[in-house]
């Protein structure tokens, strides 16, 4: 029987609903719901005896979660990175249902749903694939832990008092040193996050890039720098005051960097795996998410009209 993971955010009632809607439609429609046992035990308390006559099974334990086919994630971006945080290793496409607010990783909205279990039904979808970080901290010559991410990896200020002193690398070379907040390391996935809030550049996801941006930088130069991705990106901490920092992966996952600490990003080789159903251009995605205002647009010149008014030109 074909298996697809479904991801709720169990803390909002709007998802729980949506939650047992999907898992009743792939259920007649032949194919068996599977759902983590924490995300079935927090619905099944909210829903009652909604999924009483549905056979749903436990990921990992009744279906391994490399075994579906697809997981449908019911929620904002924070749940799309949630559940990318909990599948990436299983290879699993993910299809985002947008019940937050911006929702720049999801395919669909809320109004959406039912459209959205038919195309899982119907294998109505392409996958794409997004490139993820790989995040390795060191103090001196010991390796203290590492990370991944698929938006950003972060290093901020562990006190809201003093900022933290740091040195920027690329490829192993120093760019800049100064106090700053921190600074985001970000994917082109990223770009329109933490990166983005920061005054980063928006790369578009096709572009093979990464990006680092200095947050609230004392500097003259502190600019964000787009990077080749085969390159490393380093930034050491400063043992000047002794302050120390917080390393973010995505918003969830975090480290403590002592005094001293280094942290090495890398493009990592294993991308994160996103259902498409819409091709809608990204610049169209900028413009439906952000509301930016395109009044006055009038859309490229035809091509024969600018030959003719250039040959005529030439004539005059």
């Amino acid at each position: 029987m074909r298996a697809v993971l479904v991801l709720a955010h169990t803390g909002r009632r709007d998802a729980v609903d949506a939650a047992v809607t999907v898992a009743h439609n792939l259920h007649a429609a032949g194919l068996r719901p599977v759902m983590l046992k924490t995300d079935l035990d927090d619905i099944t308390a909210l829903a009652g005896d909604q999924l009483a006559h549905i056979d749903i099974a436990v990921a990992d334990q009744e279906v391994r979660v490399d075994h579906c086919e697809i997981g449908m994630v019911l929620g904002g971006d924070g749940s799309i990175l949630r559940a990318a945080h909990r599948v990436r290793h299983a290879k699993l496409p993910l299809m985002g249902v947008n019940l937050g607010h911006v929702g720049f990783l999801a395919e669909s909205e809320r109004t959406q749903l039912d459209e959205s279990v038919q195309w899982v039904i119907d294998q109505n979808y392409t996958v794409e694939e997004r490139m993820t970080l790989d995040v390795q901290v060191w103090q001196a010559d010991k390796h203290l832990g590492s990370s991944w991410a698929l938006n950003e990896a972060s290093i901020e200020k562990a006190s809201r008092q003093r900022m933290i002193e740091l040195v920027i690398e690329i490829d192993g070379a120093p760019v800049s040193a100064f106090g700053c907040d921190g600074v985001v390391m970000a994917t082109p996935t990223g770009s329109t996050a933490y990166a983005f809030s920061a005054g980063g550049p928006v790369v578009w996801p096709e572009v093979q890039a990464m990006v680092m941006v200095p947050i609230s930088a004392h500097a003259l130069f502190a600019r964000p720098l787009v990077i080749d991705p085969i390159s490393v990106m380093g930034v050491e901490l400063l043992p000047r005051g002794d302050e120390q920092g917080i390393l973010w992966c995505d918003g969830h996952h975090s480290m403590e960097l002592p005094a001293g600490a280094r942290v090495e990003v890398t493009r990592s080789e294993t991308p994160v795996l996103l259902a498409r159903v819409h091709r809608t251009p990204f610049s169209q995605r900028l413009v439906d998410k952000f509301n930016l205002p395109t009044t006055g647009w009038r859309g490229p010149v035809e091509a024969p009209h600018t030959l003719q008014s250039a040959h005529e030109g030439r004539e005059a």
